[in-house]
């Protein structure tokens, strides 16, 4: 069974490897990386939610314990990441949030989508895609609320409201294309009409680059971030993320929440995917924990091949044909 699964989930982690491959010996130049990730979020990505949204079976209405299950296990992971750096390695507020993120931000996007899309086909992104709906305004609200406050602490100044920070990060979140893909979708589906048959053939093209891209465009990014050195507070960081996160949500959705096996299966997934890049952008705009997030971000992704293969092989045994 696990050589079965490897051989479905190497094909993605390949497309990565291609790509740091195409930056590391200048094949292609980096800046290209970052076009194609431009395209990724701007374009790709937004055009295959939509089509899969306006399709998706969502009679089950809002997905209240889908996401409880999820959050659970981001919170989990937050407050081990904090604790690893704050009490363990002694460092600073800000240092601890930083750990937060780099433990709890999961890839859902270049690297959950194309992973739950070969695993478990189309079936298994609707779940994922109700995650994803959510996960990047709660996270983005979450991190600007924790950096701005621990920022604070560490310069003894006074705490900034949280209303205002909830303000600021609502109007960033809500200028991302990812989100107003969402609402545009909800919004389409309203209306009962369907769309031309030239028109969604267009998409139907964009959308099949979003996945091959997102790996590609994800790996190249890779040169960037490397290995910094100091790698122990990254690694642990990245077991939280790649190991205990995932248990969690496994734990919740199947016994807590009791979720169908699929929608299970997809969340446990995408809480086992890497690192997102989100964890070292925050740690370069406040000006710590540089390392120790860049570091996590490639251990994640490097071992992830391997985590991702084990998670997938045990939901496979437990859920017994289901999947």
């Amino acid at each position: 069974m696990l050589a079965q699964t490897f051989l479905i989930v190497a094909p993605v982690f390949l497309l990565i490897g291609i790509g740091y491959c195409f930056a590391r010996f200048g094949v292609l130049n980096q800046s290209i990386g970052a076009a194609l990730g431009d395209f990724v979020f701007i374009v790709a990505v937004p055009v295959l939610i939509f089509r899969s949204l306006i399709n998706a079976d969502l009679s089950g209405g809002f997905p209240l314990t889908l996401w409880g299950s999820y959050f659970l296990g981001v919170a989990v992971a937050w407050t081990l990441g904090t604790l690893v750096i704050r009490k363990v390695f002694r460092r600073e507020a800000r240092a601890g949030a930083i750990g937060a993120i780099s433990a709890s931000y999961s890839n859902v996007v270049l690297v959950g989508m194309p992973l739950i899309a070969a695993v478990y086909g189309n079936g298994g992104l609707v779940p994922l895609l109700l995650i994803i709906s959510v996960h990047l305004a709660t996270m983005t609200v979450i991190t600007a609320i924790a950096m701005e406050r621990t920022a604070a602490i560490d310069s003894g100044s006074e705490m900034p409201p949280v209303g205002r920070l909830v303000l600021e990060a609502g109007r960033k979140v809500c200028a991302n294309p990812l989100i107003i893909t969402v609402v545009f979708a909800l919004l389409w589906r309203q209306t009962g009409l369907d769309i031309p048959e030239v028109g969604d053939d267009v998409l139907r093209r964009i959308a099949a680059t979003a996945l091959p891209l997102a790996l590609l465009s994800l790996g190249m990014s890779l040169v960037h971030y490397g290995l910094r050195g100091n790698i122990l507070p990254g690694f642990l960081l990245g077991a939280i993320k790649v190991l205990i996160m995932p248990a969690v949500v496994f734990l919740a959705a199947a016994f807590l929440f009791q979720l169908p096996p699929l929608w299970t299966a997809a969340a446990t997934l995408a809480a086992g995917c890497p690192t997102g890049v989100n964890a070292y952008i925050f740690a370069n705009r406040y000006g710590t924990g540089h390392a120790m997030s860049a570091n996590a971000i490639t251990l994640t992704t490097l071992v992830a091949i391997g985590t991702i293969s084990l998670w997938t092989s045990f939901l496979a045994y437990w859920f017994d044909g289901a999947l």
